[in-house]
């Protein structure tokens, strides 16, 4: 069975780092598209970034650029999501969710509707 971990959440003050990971069992990321997501309650998920395994492309919402990272261990099936510079509105739960896409296209990457493996979720709490 196909199966995402999330890990790494955590509670954190504002201005510091966290590092999420994305670990796959019953199946390998070759040719994957992983997608970050957060949700806080009452909103929908978002798409915060993600990482085209076929190809390495890499995109982020703006609010988020130039503080996180993604990046990935084929070694370890691993997709990292290192988050520095953490502010109170990055507060949510974070997923981690794994699909063979074709292409590398913002609004399909990170599109909750197109992923059908998720993870359980990692709660990220930023205080001020």
């Amino acid at each position: 069975e196909a199966q995402l971990v999330e890990s790494g959440g955590g509670l954190v003050q504002a201005g510091g780092s966290l590092r999420l990971s994305c670990t796959a069992s019953g199946f390998t990321f070759d040719g994957y598209t992983i997608t970050w997501f957060r949700q806080v309650p009452g909103k929908e998920r978002e798409g915060i970034s993600y990482i085209n395994l076929s190809d390495g492309t890499t995109d982020y919402l703006d609010s988020v650029k130039g503080r996180f990272t993604i990046s990935s261990d084929d070694a370890k099936n691993t997709v990292y999501l290192q988050m520095n510079s953490l502010k109170p509105e990055d507060t949510a739960v974070y997923y981690c969710a794994a699909e063979l896409l074709y292409g590398s296209v913002w609004f399909v990457s990170t599109d909750p509707k197109m992923f059908g493996t998720w993870g359980q979720g990692t709660q990220v709490t930023v205080s001020s």
